[in-house]
């Protein structure tokens, strides 16, 4: 009996210790508008000290730390991309991120300039 009662704890222990060792990653998302940086800010430093680059995958967000990456999915058509968070805004009410010009074109939001979008994290 008690040789029983030793291996089912082993396979407890066991089975426990396996699912401890699982990543779980939790996800938060937020919805609302999304821009972009207008031209005039190429060159400008951000809030985290870097110059604001058209060509790189980077966005502003207001709390998130620095060098967060967000998946940003344009709501209107489905298109997503990740960006590193690097600047604080936008500061406009309603908008939640101010992604850069490249990014901006992967998300086909270019024309309308602002778009609806969830951003997850």
């Amino acid at each position: 009996m008690k040789k029983h009662l030793f291996v089912g704890l082993v396979i407890v222990f066991l089975m426990s210790a396996c699912s401890a060792s699982r990543k779980t990653t939790s996800s938060r998302i937020e919805k609302g508008q999304a821009s972009y940086y207008a031209d005039k800010f190429i060159g400008r430093k951000t809030a985290s000290g870097e110059r604001y680059q058209a060509g790189k995958m980077t966005a502003a967000h207001r709390s998130l730390p620095f060098g967060t990456v967000v998946k940003v999915k344009n709501l209107r058509n489905g298109k997503t991309v990740k960006v590193r968070i690097n600047d604080r805004g936008p500061f406009v009410r309603g908008r939640i991120i101010d992604v850069s010009k490249k990014a901006a074109r992967q998300l086909d939001m270019i024309r309308s300039g602002v778009v609806p979008v969830e951003v997850r994290y």
